[in-house]
């Protein structure tokens, strides 16, 4: 993609300061950045790079005035960061779906596939399955049974979709990610083993809902495993059978949530947390990284920090004292030796 300052600027309603004909043809750090690329300085830290970087565009703050001189051509928005998500996906990842079925896609004669289909190579698709318009899925993806896939939808390379499930729209299923693996079901048995409990439900992810790399989401035992629309979900997360996670939440990678938790909508969970079972969040709750979660905060926009997890400010004064432990006890110990000295004279 190539383009001008001008059509930029026009783009994304910004004020343009600068040549209007300066071409570029991709984005890169404002560190790195060299001629013909954008970039953007939306952190203060990174302002001193502004006056001597080679990128021809940057994008800055409706508000911001340059200290020294700039060679680069401004563009001013109101906010930055959206104003960059935007142009990222118009520059694109440099990954596009061949149009077409692939010569080696093994697609059953009873799927049901939009006419403007992309399917990469050693794909599989099986029968009942539904396919809509506009849909990419890339190389050696794995579609089940009387799997239902919205327009739109991105299907990124070694995915695998098991049998029944529902992805909406315009979603977003990054390479291995694996939707509707069994959910972890077994009862002990007499002699000490366990016998698995069949999990005969499946997994809804309703539209614009986007699944990090290498993500597994469980099918339920029975009913569905949802996430509702929406909802971003990063690298390396594990969503236990019969979990719903809200519209519009967020989820950093690491994280791990058991078996039939509910999540509000708008929620925040940092990465490497951990939430027990059978709890119901309400909307809005904020989780820092690293905590885990055993108890239900009870209210709205609540935030929690630590393990376990409790109020996020009251955990920062609890760590404020617990840091001090070693020289309260070395305080403590010099005490108790005076109180036993003046105990003997």
């Amino acid at each position: 993609m190539q383009i001008t300052a001008h059509a930029l600027a026009e783009m994304v309603s910004g004020q343009l300061v600068g040549d209007p004909d300066v071409v570029v043809s991709e984005p890169a750090k404002i560190e790195e950045a060299s001629q013909g690329q954008i970039t953007f300085l939306a952190n203060p830290k990174y302002e001193e790079y502004l006056y001597n970087t080679e990128a021809s565009i940057v994008l800055v703050g409706r508000d911001f005035e340059p200290r020294s001189p700039v060679q680069a051509t401004l563009i001013k928005v109101d906010d930055v960061y959206a104003t960059l998500g935007l142009l990222l996906s118009r520059f694109g990842n440099g990954m596009e779906a061949i149009p077409g079925i692939s010569e080696t896609a093994v697609i059953s004669g009873e799927a049901e596939i939009a006419d403007d289909v992309a399917v990469g190579p050693y794909t599989i698709v099986s029968d009942g399955a539904t396919i809509g318009s506009g849909v990419q899925i890339y190389g050696q993806v794995y579609i089940g049974h009387n799997v239902k896939i919205g327009q739109g939808t991105r299907i990124y390379p070694g995915v695998k979709i098991y049998s029944n499930c529902i992805i909406g729209k315009d979603c977003i299923i990054h390479a291995n990610a694996v939707i509707g693996s069994d959910g972890f079901g077994f009862t002990p048995t007499e002699d000490g083993g366990y016998r698995k409990i069949d999990q005969i439900g499946n997994v809804i992810l309703e539209d614009n809902v986007e699944i990090g790399a290498n993500t597994a989401i469980d099918r339920a035992t029975m009913g569905s495993t949802v996430i509702h629309a929406g909802a971003k979900l990063d690298n390396l997360i594990q969503i236990a059978h019969n979990v719903e996670i809200g519209e519009n939440s967020v989820i950093a990678a690491l994280s791990g949530i058991a078996g039939s938790t509910k999540i509000g909508k708008n929620t925040q969970i940092g990465g490497q947390v951990g939430i027990a079972g059978h709890l119901k969040m309400e909307d809005g709750l904020r989780i820092q990284a690293g905590s885990k979660v055993n108890t239900n905060p009870g209210k709205e926009n609540a935030k929690l920090y630590g393990y376990p997890a409790i109020d996020y400010v009251q955990y920062l004064r609890a760590y404020a004292i617990f840091r001090k432990l070693p020289e309260l006890q070395k305080r403590l110990d010099e005490l108790e030796k005076q109180i036993g000295k003046d105990s003997d004279e």
